[in-house]
């Protein structure tokens, strides 16, 4: 068997073309299976190495293949001989004797055919998938996908693929999908991508097709507690809460609709945006029980002109825009860390501190964390050496939390800073729910859509000593009296319905 395969590279290694295809064709393909053999062992796990055995070496065994018949047809042309002459003169009669299932040449062909379509066949399907884990797509492209990649590990969806969002379903899907990597991979080549990269949810797959997989309307009901912690400035960093009762309901019973009401099977909301960006609201719709649509423009923004391909009908990622590849805004970095008790709280002034390192000007990754590094251990040093002693590992710890939660959110490469992707969720800034609930989104009768906060959720505290403040009595010394009994009341009236 071995004699007759290496008959048979000689017999098609005509000339220097031919041997080139042969070389190539044989060279990548002992080279895919070795490294594949590497990965399955778990002695290569890197993504670049992916790119080799599942891209390159699978293309320059195409190559090769094409090599031997062109090498052929070029030495033809060269001798001008015939097929069957060239034939006779590189293989024996033995091998070219015709019998009942053809010749031993002809089997030969048709076997390496074979065994190259299953070849091929099996590395496409590897390719395939090896190009659907999320390490590829965050490592492959380490320079340009660093900033998602750092932040998708984070993640509440760190265990959910990346082309679970962000690739269709179907063939056609999968061709739109890899056309458009092509495309990314010339970009990157070419440096012609842009930096920050926008966010990709006009490229998204609808929400029903990934969100709802998981997450279902129907099963959005009830409420649920969430109490935010902020701390001061103060040598104490004191806590302040803010606790909110979501109303999650999407509006299946009667008198509960909540947050979710807007993505409502029985629900339509329309809206366009300037430039399509969905931050600033041109006008939105809302479709009304007899089927025709009622519209609130924007009294602001008359004169704008849109395109009619601009039109949204409202779903999951309008309000969850950030929902895997979420940045932090630093304020709230520093809370949660402290929150968790990564960041030791009796640290004097650490609140105050933690902050303005993180957000501090810098020119490297490398420079960031030295000097992040170097302000804490100053500050304690300066004003309190003692603690150096005592408290040196919670500092230590503080330092390493405050490197980790700025080189997660921010990357210089990619000119990704503090702020530069807003999260529509919630309201801070003015973005948010705000974008539709507020008072220039009027109707032809001059009134505004609603902007009640209770709509969505109950208040018992913001920003207060205590979580729960607005469940007890307001005395008159309070200076917010009538609101808290006013927020009591609607959490009471709420939580009875």
């Amino acid at each position: 068997m071995k004699q007759k395969y290496l008959n048979f590279i000689r017999g098609v290694s005509i000339n220097k073309t031919g041997k080139t295809g042969v070389v190539l064709a044989t060279s990548s393909f002992v080279a895919m299976i070795f490294l594949e053999l590497l990965r399955v062992a778990g002695v290569l796990t890197n993504a670049y190495i992916g790119l080799i055995t599942y891209l390159l070496l699978p293309t320059l065994f195409v190559i090769g293949l094409v090599f031997i018949p062109f090498g052929w047809m070029q030495y033809r042309r060269e001798s001008g001989k015939s097929t069957k002459e060239l034939l006779a003169k590189q293989f024996t009669d033995e091998e070219l004797e015709k019998n009942r299932i053809g010749s031993t040449l002809v089997r030969t062909v048709l076997i390496f055919t074979m065994a190259n379509v299953l070849f091929l066949s099996i590395a496409s399907m590897r390719m395939l998938s090896f190009m659907d884990e999320a390490e590829f797509c965050g490592t492959a492209c380490h320079s340009v996908m660093g900033p998602e990649w750092a932040t998708y590990q984070v993640s509440p969806h760190s265990r959910v693929a990346c082309v679970s969002c962000h690739v269709g379903e179907g063939v056609g899907a999968l061709i739109d999908s890899k056309l458009n990597g092509t495309w990314q991979m010339i970009s990157v080549t070419f440096d012609l991508l842009e930096r920050p990269i926008p966010t990709p949810v006009h490229q998204l797959r609808p929400a029903r097709e990934t969100c709802e997989k998981c997450h279902w309307p129907e099963k959005f009901y009830g409420s649920k507690i969430k109490s935010i912690v902020h701390y001061d400035s103060d040598e104490a960093s004191t806590p302040k809460y803010s606790t909110l009762v979501l109303k999650v309901d999407s509006g299946e019973e009667v008198g509960k609709a909540g947050i979710h009401w807007h993505i409502d099977k029985s629900n339509v909301v329309r809206y366009a945006s300037i430039e399509d960006e969905r931050e600033e609201m041109l006008w939105v719709e809302l479709k009304q029980e007899n089927g025709t649509f009622k519209r609130f423009t924007n009294r602001k923004h008359t004169d704008i002109k849109y395109e009619f391909d601009d039109e949204r009908t409202m779903d999951c990622v309008d309000c969850h825009n950030r929902a895997t590849h979420i940045y932090e805004n630093p304020k709230d970095a520093v809370d949660k860390r402290i929150r968790k008790g990564l960041i030791d709280k009796s640290l004097p002034f650490i609140k105050r501190e933690a902050y303005a390192a993180i957000t501090s000007s810098f020119t490297t990754p490398d420079v960031a964390n030295q000097i992040i590094q170097n302000r804490i251990i100053s500050f304690y040093r300066d004003n309190y050496p003692d603690l150096l002693g005592t408290k040196g590992a919670s500092i230590d710890k503080a330092i390493s939390i405050l490197q980790n939660v700025y080189n997660t959110n921010v990357h210089y490469g990619m000119n990704v800073d503090w702020g530069v992707y807003p999260n529509f969720l919630g309201h801070q800034n003015g973005g948010g729910c705000f974008r539709c609930h507020n008072i220039d989104l009027i109707d032809e009768a001059g009134t505004p859509i609603k902007n009640d906060c209770t709509m969505c959720h109950s208040i018992l505290a913001n920003d207060s000593p205590q979580p729960f403040t607005y469940l007890k009595d307001a005395t008159n010394e309070n200076r917010d009296s009538v609101m808290h009994e006013y927020l009591k009341d609607e959490f009471l009236e709420y939580s009875t319905q």
